[in-house]
């Protein structure tokens, strides 16, 4: 077992890290009080050749794997979750093309999406499928040489500055063998943006709320060009992907552990630095000892992702490292707030913005209570034994 990082993998990390600190972190009070999204951190990560990773070579990506993903995402979200959250979506609207698409469908939009000259979003939420995505309403019909897609999705992430849209739809009957994915031009006729939300947190990366009205879709543009496998496109997705979400946690959490020790360093109290107390340590030493927990699960989790292993049988390690991941990042985030007291508080310092974020982490891309179905469901059925 091996825990070194590579050669390439300490490269993308150190220029994340560059990333992180000369552009994040001077604008990450700025975009969180003004919900715009961060056009000068794209084009950074563009510039940077880091909105690849997830897609193989031979479909135009630079395949690094999801593994550096994370290591990437970890460095910005230690300022910006958001950040964090432009990076998984380098991945999120891409996969179901990568697990799913034809050759030709893989080339015709991958490389563009690969090299930032595109983006996409992945739309699978509606108003009222959530977790329940099997049961999801937004349909498409058949007609001629294209589907007519009508319904809505909604909390789409980037939606707002997507080109293209990979929409779960439903073709055939109920349950998840009648869904089927498209590729949908963002901008075709009938493609609205009804709404945008006013978020608690991660307000840099606008959620948008998107409404299909008789969009005419080609039929080339059916993933696979077979319909009834969308379903599974967007659960491998998913799996493959929720390591970036504790990626996510897990910066957020050194980014919100790493400010307040320096505060405690610096603030006086009782004559003593903050720091000096026992009691403050010992808040630090948890911190440290779920951190340090949180990152081996997700390091772990990527791993297996890229060694292939992100089927059904390997879900319930992507669920533990998602589900513990974004606790932590919640947990870290308090207790850190804590430590400064009133200050903490006060928007003067970034943890309340921290705070405001981690909540997001436990929702997204299932929820801690899905990745607990999961993980239970593996133990039930003797998939995840001890003893």
């Amino acid at each position: 077992m091996e825990f070194e990082l590579s050669e390439e993998h300490r490269l993308i990390k150190d220029t994340a890290r560059r990333i992180a600190r000369e552009v994040v972190a001077p604008r990450a009070k700025e975009v969180d009080e003004t919900a715009e999204y961060p056009e000068d951190y794209f084009q950074a990560f563009k510039q940077a050749g880091l909105l690849g990773m997830a897609i193989p070579e031979q479909m135009g990506g630079t395949g690094n794997g999801v593994l550096p993903i994370c290591l990437a995402i970890e460095e910005v979200a230690k300022y910006e979750c958001g950040a964090g959250l432009i990076l998984v979506l380098s991945g999120l609207p891409t996969r179901p093309i990568v697990f799913g698409g034809t050759k030709e469908q893989q080339q015709k939009w991958l490389p563009s999406l690969a090299e930032g000259t595109t983006r996409g979003a992945f739309c699978l939420t509606e108003p009222d499928h959530g977790s329940d995505a099997a049961g999801l309403e937004t349909r498409a019909v058949r007609d001629g040489d294209d589907y007519v897609l009508n319904g809505s999705k909604v909390y789409i992430s980037g939606g707002t500055v997507a080109d293209y849209l990979t929409v779960f739809a439903r073709t055939g009957g109920p349950g998840a063998r009648g869904i089927s994915a498209f590729v949908v031009d963002a901008h075709a006729p009938g493609v609205n943006i009804d709404r945008t939300d006013d978020k608690m947190g991660v307000r840099s990366v606008p959620t948008a709320h998107f409404s299909f009205s008789d969009v005419r879709v080609p039929a080339e543009n059916l993933l696979g060009l077979e319909e009834g496998k969308g379903f599974n496109h967007a659960m491998l997705t998913l799996n493959s992907l929720r390591p970036t979400v504790g990626a996510r946690g897990v910066g957020l959490a050194e980014g919100a552990a790493g400010y307040a020790m320096e505060w405690a360093r610096e603030r006086k109290a009782f004559g003593n630095s903050v720091i000096d107390f026992e009691a403050i340590q010992f808040m630090f030493a948890d911190m440290a000892i779920q951190i340090e927990a949180a990152r081996n699960l997700v390091y772990k989790a990527a791993w297996l992702v890229d060694q292939g292993k992100y089927t059904r049988e390997y879900a319930h390690h992507l669920s533990i490292a998602k589900a513990y991941a974004t606790e932590v990042a919640n947990r870290v985030a308090s207790d850190a707030l804590q430590v400064l007291g009133a200050q903490g508080y006060m928007k003067d310092h970034p943890l309340e913005r921290h705070f405001r974020d981690a909540r997001q982490l436990m929702i997204v891309e299932g929820s801690s209570q899905v990745q607990r179905v999961v993980i239970s469901r593996a133990m039930i059925d003797r998939t995840l034994v001890y003893g």
